[in-house]
């Protein structure tokens, strides 16, 4: 008999940031996962071994990828405690590790997420004490084992992160600015520009480069996790050291150089552009991407090219009438210096779209963290010169 949850149905959850449900059932399907389908922030799928470990390795969208343990009917701390002391821990850790607890609760008597989270942590102590004398500490950053807890109507969900740190974290990003646009984010707005990895792209105010930098590993199929070190389903009773390198290899073959002059970034801020250029140099092909230190109306883009950016919306450059007076710049220059290219814009604060002088062929409300932006497409037609 199988130990755990995901090993009798091959079942797991995706973490996704609200809004971008669709955008991770569809790659979830790419990457081999079956029967994917939305949930609130997430989705849940099903997977073998070897679909389970690209998902992880590339994925560009989601945040977390969950193995349940065990669900149960939970209404009290102490059933909880019982419960989870149940669960063969040493087949996932040893006393020599250490863990760390994430929690969530909503609707349930159990009200309180960080007590739950203490019950959890106590239960997989004893569990421990008992069975050798000696425990596995609790340790917040890095830890070697990471354990989530979802309680949601009296219902409870014990998972084993199978990501590790989250994914987002790519590892390029070394140094970045104020409000810096999510790694999940960008890639998602890349998805969702339907680029085919030909079409050159310009980000004009390229901030740390993070928009640049999925570019880039999406052109190259670069895996989103190629400059991590561990993933998180290192630690399943059933994980399979062979065909995990077996598939990272097969990813890593994959990998291939941009057509030349394909990425250009610029910054009005010299400090900005030598951070973007740290940030993409860790990554293969990073020296392949222009920068240039250039104020947004003296930008130059070739005919036809797709313009992705995050401009400041009044956290960096200090206050929303600034941020607005930008806003109307850009609009300027989009029209002036990049006619018959498409930009997809991603606005942090949906008021400053009708700065832009244009009409958005489309919208799209999408959450960075706490921020609710939106993001928007204008085709920048040629001037009429009839």
């Amino acid at each position: 008999m199988p130990d755990f949850q995901y090993q009798k149905w091959n079942g797991y959850f995706a973490q996704l940031a609200g809004g971008i449900e669709d955008l991770g059932v569809e790659e979830l399907s790419e990457l081999g996962a079956r029967n994917a389908r939305t949930a609130y922030k997430g989705a849940y799928f099903e997977a073998d071994k070897k679909a389970l470990y690209r998902i992880n390795y590339q994925s560009r969208i989601a945040s977390r990828i969950l193995a349940p343990l065990l669900t149960f009917q939970c209404h009290s701390t102490k059933y909880l405690y019982r419960t989870t002391k149940t669960i063969p821990w040493s087949k996932m850790l040893s006393p020599n590790d250490t863990f760390a607890i994430s929690a969530t609760v909503s609707h349930s008597k159990i009200r309180h997420s960080k007590y739950a989270a203490l019950c959890v942590k106590d239960a997989i102590a004893d569990y421990f004490m008992e069975l050798s004398g000696k425990r596995p500490n609790v340790q917040i950053g890095n830890p070697n084992v990471r354990i989530n807890l979802h309680i949601q109507n009296n219902k409870a969900i014990i998972s084993l992160d199978t990501s590790g740190e989250a994914l987002h974290k790519r590892g390029y990003r070394e140094q970045t600015l104020e409000a810096p646009i999510r790694e999940t984010l960008a890639a998602s707005i890349i998805r969702l520009t339907g680029w085919d990895g030909q079409t050159s792209v310009c980000d004009p105010m390229c901030g740390s480069g993070t928009l640049l930098c999925e570019a880039l590993m999406y052109a190259c199929r670069i895996p989103s996790g190629y400059l991590r070190h561990r993933f998180g389903f290192e630690n399943l009773a059933d994980f399979d050291r062979d065909l995990w390198m077996r598939v990272k290899r097969e990813e890593d073959h994959k990998i291939k150089p941009p057509a030349p002059g394909l990425l250009s970034g610029s910054d009005l801020s010299r400090e900005a552009v030598e951070i973007a250029r740290k940030n993409c140099a860790p990554l293969p092909f990073g020296e392949k991407i222009h920068w240039e230190a250039v104020s947004i109306e003296n930008i130059k883009v070739a005919e036809r090219s797709l313009i992705v950016c995050n401009p400041p919306y009044g956290v960096r450059i200090g206050d929303k009438k600034k941020a607005a007076e930008l806003y109307r710049k850009m609009g300027k220059a989009l029209k002036k210096r990049c006619s018959g290219s498409t930009a997809f814009i991603y606005i942090g604060d949906p008021s400053l779209t009708r700065e832009f002088g244009m009409k958005p062929s489309l919208k799209r409300t999408m959450p960075n963290g706490p921020i609710e932006g939106q993001l928007c497409r204008f085709e920048v037609f040629p001037p009429d010169r009839s």
